[in-house]
């Protein structure tokens, strides 16, 4: 039987493909390369390029595939994007997961693991986040994420589907051995940002508000290492195996850093200058978010490895520094 892993050419669902390939697992790919990178497939995972929105084009890979279990990943996430655009987030995120659990329903697949976000809860009174805390996201990303959630919730009730939702924030760092990594175009994530910048492949940081109501007065945030993440996701995924009831989980390091703090341990790791310049507010963005993940460790019996955040950069820079244009072999002049 095999693994659906959606957005699996994506930064993180690529992760995902390798560590179960790691553990023997078969896997199956479903990516529309939008964002995804062609050359982050593992070549002995099935392929299929399309999108989860096609009806007819997902039916026909749980036809050819036997499918047992799914990884969702496919999803729009940029939270700036997000204010400006909501109704691609709604088609993409929402629709996409409409079809796709119908398309689950009628192959008889009964189990789900979700990429969700800590968005979800918005800025929250008190940190870190908990399960128990109530769902009031700020941007149009979280809440297409929340609806994603009542979706799944919907479904397994009507049809036994059973599901967990991994709720997490910002993650980062690269595999270990460096043959995957994070590559956006744009990109608009922190830490490879201030990698491309020790790189000389941006002149500066632009550090997006300065005057939150924190210590520096930079957003803080958790940050949790892409393995560390994964391994949650497969722990996940043995708890639907063994019975387990449909759930919601954080995942974070409990831990916060603000943004000068990132860029301050980089120039650590790097040895760079990294120069950094204060810009604007981004909508929708929180000053603080830390996620709690006692539930997590519990129940799931996650036990992240790579919680410093010297690791997490130090896995980045050697994905950055040995690929300085990503998967691109060559640089537009």
């Amino acid at each position: 039987m095999s693994v659906l892993v959606l957005g699996g050419a994506g930064y993180i669902g690529s992760h995902a493909v390798y560590q179960l390939i790691d553990k023997g697992e078969t896997v199956v790919i479903v990516d529309n390369l939008e964002t995804g990178q062609r050359q982050a497939i593992h070549p002995d995972a099935a392929f299929y390029e399309g999108d989860i929105r096609d009806i007819d084009f997902l039916r026909s890979v749980f036809e050819k595939e036997p499918i047992e279990e799914v990884i969702h990943f496919a999803a729009n996430s940029l939270v700036g994007e997000s204010m400006k655009n909501p109704l691609k987030y709604y088609n993409n995120n929402v629709y996409g997961t409409q079809v796709l659990l119908q398309t689950m329903i009628e192959h008889d697949v009964k189990k789900i693991v979700f990429s969700s976000t800590a968005a979800v809860y918005g800025e929250p009174e008190s940190t870190p986040i908990t399960e128990a805390m109530p769902t009031l996201p700020t941007s149009t990303y979280g809440e297409t994420k929340r609806i994603m959630e009542k979706l799944m919730k919907r479904t397994d009730e009507a049809y036994g589907v059973n599901y967990v939702s991994l709720r997490y924030f910002n993650v980062a760092g690269a595999r270990e051995t460096a043959e995957i990594g994070e590559d956006h175009c744009p990109e608009t994530h922190l830490v490879p940002i201030i990698l491309q910048t020790a790189l000389g492949q941006r002149s500066h940081i632009t550090i997006f508000g300065d005057d939150y109501n924190t210590p520096d007065g930079t957003c803080i945030r958790d940050y949790v290492h892409v393995e560390d993440l994964i391994d949650a996701h497969l722990a996940a995924l043995d708890y639907l195996r063994d019975g387990g009831q449909s759930d919601v989980f954080n995942l974070g390091s409990s831990q916060g850093f603000s943004v000068k703090e990132m860029i301050d341990a980089a120039r650590s790791v790097t040895g760079k200058e990294i120069p950094a310049k204060i810009g604007a507010r981004r909508d929708g963005d929180p000053s603080i978010l830390i996620a709690g993940s006692d539930k997590a460790k519990q129940v799931l019996d996650w036990k992240p490895a790579r919680t410093s955040v010297a690791k997490i950069i130090e896995d980045a820079w050697k994905w950055h520094s040995s690929h300085p244009n990503g998967y691109r072999k060559e640089v537009s002049t």
